[in-house]
């Protein structure tokens, strides 16, 4: 009756094994670390860095420390692993001072950082421990203000720009674009009014314009922005910055960044673990811009650096070091790029394919149709210092879709499309609330949630060996194995555990040790009635399941809606929450009773069972003598 089948009990060891090996790496906690990682987007952190690497800590005597590198998408770090804070300072120094000898032209960014000290024996088979938020590992917060005026300026700059090209291609003749407010307007002779209304109205959706009478010869075209245009463009800038910032933090390597919106123009900035705060101020305000321009052929190749630069070019260097003399005048920029894939050109040689706006399909139509044979160039600008990409020569016109081949291999093409897809800020950002949280007040925060568990734990560990013996017992092995359980879940899903995370942890011990409890005096309840204890456990844990199912169905239902429409914080707690529930049916259901069986169920006359006192109404019956007859 009370005798679980043998791969009932494989499956609690096989949880109770994964459980303990993917929970044991939140004991080992963080070290100090220093992370090498490319300052310039046309620059990877490649392998070969790591003897140059080695030779600087070498030369600093600093003893114990571990440098080893990391592949990533954004091309590689370098991570080295330190004692203590005060040899991190003295590496970040060393190394900055090695790697980059120009100050004003850095090369990669050496910044502090915080690693798991997890054994690698654990990390061999991927047992890594949680994410900690920013309250409990400190780290930076910043609140940015968006500047959304700004994103509809640039709007309308480009808006007017579109309008110049189409007016000019169609030969309709018109006086200079002027902004005014949220809209643009221009004089237009009398004779193209019509023409020019109709292709206004057919090429630009986001601006409605009127006509206004100025002179007998000219007509005055006066346009504003939508108010729906002007609601998309604020929304569009505010999804395009969270992503660009997405794609800057990963340079820090911080584990799971916060960056979300806050109200209708704001963007929270959450980097756990981080140190340097300067560096990461610096990697957020980044901007980065993508142009196309035309190479100045009138500068034979080679003679570049001895050549004087006509007025209306100027100079840049490629990625290694090859100068190119190209015209001021810019083609197009990165806003026309809508994607840039890596593909195969017809030879199937490695080659990027290139998808632009329609304004931009038709400006490198106009631009590249008189220009076959000329080469082009794609130059990046960051911080006001522009690196070519690409040059390659226009084989024919050039529409929305083209390729740019030649890129030599699938890698180089890869990197261009990456490049080439990563642009600026949609609109202008500052910072206007700055806070860091050192990492002595996020471990102390933990030593205090640490505490609550532990002193929680302990106090249900007392109570219930007091009050159930035996069975309390079980119960508190089964609460221990729910921890366990709890913390692996939470370290293979890689969560962020944060203050309101561990205040779930400590309502999850509560509600786990509330089925135990339910199990226990149900059984209790039919020893009373005068059940042999055999049968008493049966029916005790049976008819108690319905009860622990009722009650947790109805506190899932509970943390689903706070993970549905809570944020933040609230979502944290609900994770936990929830994980807790689910953990908590397991542990009192399936290893309680596996306990109870395994203990109990060999007994074939069974006169006793160890769960405390139980009060009829004349008597009491002691401990371990609860329940008589046989089984």
């Amino acid at each position: 009756m009370n005798r679980y089948p043998l791969w009932k009990y494989l499956i609690i060891l096989i949880v109770v094994i994964v459980a303990v090996l993917y929970s044991i790496p939140n004991l080992f906690g963080e070290q100090p670390a220093v992370q090498i990682s490319s300052a310039k987007a046309t620059l990877k952190v490649e392998p070969n860095l790591l003897a140059k690497v080695n030779e600087l800590i070498l030369a600093t005597k600093v003893i114990n420390t571990t440098a080893e590198y990391q592949a990533t998408a954004q091309g590689g770090t370098i991570k080295v692993r330190v004692k203590t804070e005060a040899d991190q300072k003295i590496i970040k120094a060393a190394l900055e001072a090695g790697l980059n000898p120009d100050k004003d032209n850095e090369s990669y960014m050496v910044a502090l950082n915080l690693l798991p000290a997890t054994p690698k024996f654990l990390q061999a088979i991927g047992a890594k421990p949680m994410y900690l938020g920013l309250d409990l590992r400190g780290g930076v917060h910043f609140l940015m203000q968006v500047d959304m005026n700004g994103a509809v300026d640039k709007r309308i700059k480009g808006l007017a720009s579109d309008i110049r090209t189409f007016l000019a291609r169609e030969k309709l003749r018109h006086g200079s674009l002027t902004i005014s407010g949220n809209g643009l307007e221009f004089l237009a002779r009398v004779e193209f009014k019509d023409k020019i209304a109709a292709a206004l109205k057919d090429n630009v959706r986001q601006i409605v314009f009127i006509e206004q009478p100025d002179t007998n010869e000219n007509v005055r075209f006066v346009g504003q922005l939508t108010k729906q245009a002007i609601q998309d463009i604020k929304s569009n800038a505010l999804k395009k910055n969270i992503e660009t910032l997405n794609k800057r933090v990963n340079e820090l390597g911080v584990a799971e960044p916060v960056i979300q919106q806050q109200g209708d123009d704001r963007i929270v900035v959450q980097l756990p673990g981080v140190q340097d705060v300067a560096k990461a101020k610096d990697i957020i305000g980044r901007t980065a811009t993508l142009e196309v321009r035309m190479v100045d052929e009138s500068i034979t190749r080679g003679t570049e650096l001895f050549t004087p630069t006509p007025f209306e070019s100027e100079l840049f260097t490629s990625g290694n070091s090859v100068p190119v003399v190209l015209y001021k005048d810019v083609v197009l920029t990165g806003d026309s790029i809508i994607d840039a894939t890596a593909s195969f050109d017809q030879n199937q040689q490695p080659a990027v394919s290139l998808d632009l706006t329609t304004e931009g399909g038709k400006t490198m139509s106009q631009t590249t149709s008189d220009k076959i044979g000329k080469a082009m160039a794609v130059v990046l600008f960051e911080k006001n210092k522009g690196e070519v990409l690409t040059v390659a020569t226009i084989q024919s016109e050039l529409s929305s879709k083209f390729q740019i081949t030649g890129m030599g291999s699938a890698q180089a093409s890869a990197d261009l499309a990456l490049l080439m897809r990563a642009g600026s800020l949609a609109a202008p950002m500052e910072i206007i609330e700055e806070r860091t949280i050192g990492p002595s007040l996020g471990a102390d925060n933990i030593q205090k949630g640490y505490n609550s568990m532990i002193y929680g734990f302990t106090a249900i560990a007392v109570f219930m060996i007091a009050y159930y013996l035996l069975f309390g017992v079980f119960s508190v092995i089964a609460l221990a194995i729910n921890m366990a359980l709890l913390f692996a879940i939470l370290s293979i899903l890689q969560a962020t555990l944060t203050l309101p995370g561990m205040a779930a942890i400590a309502l999850a011990l509560g509600m786990a040790i509330d089925a135990n409890v339910l199990i226990n005096e149900r059984i209790r309840e039919e020893l009373r009635a005068g059940a042999k204890p055999q049968d008493a456990i049966h029916i005790g844990f049976e008819r108690a399941f319905a009860t622990i199912l009722d009650s947790n169905i109805t506190t899932l239902i509970a943390g689903i809606a706070l993970l549905a429409f809570g944020s933040g914080p609230i979502r944290g707690f609900a994770v936990v929450h929830c994980l807790g529930i689910l953990t908590s049916m397991f542990s009192a259901v399936m290893v309680a009773r596996g306990l109870v069986n395994w203990w109990y169920g060999r007994q074939k006359k069974l006169t006793r069972i160890s769960i405390g006192q139980i009060w009829r109404a004349d008597t009491v019956v002691l401990p371990e003598i609860a329940g008589t007859g046989t089984s």
